[in-house]
């Protein structure tokens, strides 16, 4: 007979197979970077009145995420990588999936949202104002939380479901959907159409209303007819499509496995990749890409009498 979800009071976390000094310091130096890269953005946007725009205010918004990432996982594998049994309560592994996928579909939203905003700035500048006011800008931003939060609970709801036939493991470092569909032992077919639903509503679509509007501002841009504006407008762009790139491409490798699913090892990396190391490289590309953040960072550093 299987054993109800209600009987598992926590799970094994086959990813570590015993304690790894090594990795406790790999993850802690990546926490540690991510914490510093992505509060130093939050304090630049707050400090200094040129980033006082739309544009930076979702960047504030996408380093909180960013920071939420990171703590919602990477605390409890440094707490697990020196154990001789990696494991997480049945309670903790639902609060951490909740609380990272909520972070993903806001993500996702956030950053349709961004592609947004440059479209609007570079092709209906005299709009700009108006589209982008600081209630539009306000409202955009709860709407990404609120609408990851909403994903998330469908998915932690139909999780909180499922049943687990003997000791539960997941072939993973820290609580995911995917990981826990394939420890399962009943019925994951709600989940997986739940799974599939999200893919396209909550991560497809916002990458395609992406896409439109960076092939929009670049027919804009090729249109300019002086080389300084066009420059400029890429500068401004370039950063966040790296950013956008690299989150959709790792998340997608994530959430949609092919049928044989990757091994272990590899899944491991792959999460990794999206959950830990994206948000650490999210604050060096916008400082080595944009222009007036890296101007803001030496004016906070060197004051501005060296600028």
């Amino acid at each position: 007979a299987g054993e109800n979800q209600t009987h598992v009071t926590e799970f094994m976390l086959l990813g570590f197979s015993h304690g790894q000094p090594f990795l406790f310091v790999l993850f802690l130096a990546i926490y540690l970077a991510t914490l510093l890269g992505n509060s130093a953005i939050l304090a630049l946007v707050f400090l200094d009145p040129h980033l006082h725009s739309p544009m930076y205010f979702f960047l504030s918004h996408l380093s909180c995420l960013d920071i939420c990432y990171s703590s919602v996982t990477v605390p409890k594998i440094l707490a697990n990588a020196l154990r001789p049994q990696a494991t997480i309560s049945y309670p903790g592994c639902l609060a951490q999936m909740f609380f990272l996928m909520g972070c993903a579909g806001a993500e996702c939203s956030l950053l349709a949202v961004m592609a947004y905003d440059r479209y609007a700035a570079i092709c209906q500048p005299l709009r700009y104002t108006h589209a982008m006011s600081w209630g539009v800008c306000m409202a955009a931003a709860a709407g990404c939380w609120l609408w990851g939060m909403m994903d998330s609970a469908v998915h932690t709801f139909l999780a909180s479901r499922l049943s687990f036939c003997r000791a539960a493991r997941l072939q993973h470092i820290f609580c995911d959907v995917p990981p826990l569909l394939r420890a399962a032992c009943s019925n994951t077919r709600p989940s997986e159409v739940a799974l599939h639903a999200a893919s396209v509503f909550v991560g497809l679509s916002p990458f395609l209303l992406v896409i439109i509007s960076y092939l929009r501002i670049l027919a804009t841009i090729l249109r300019m007819p002086v080389a300084t504006s066009r420059r400029k407008a890429f500068s401004t762009c370039s950063a966040h499509l790296l950013v956008v790139t690299l989150y959709f491409v790792t998340a997608n490798l994530n959430y949609n496995r092919p049928s044989s699913g990757y091994s272990p090892a590899a899944d491991t990396l792959v999460s990794a990749l999206y959950c830990i190391i994206t948000p650490m490289l999210t604050p060096l590309i916008y400082s080595l890409r944009n222009q007036e953040v890296r101007g803001a960072l030496r004016k906070a550093v060197w004051g501005q009498g060296t600028l």
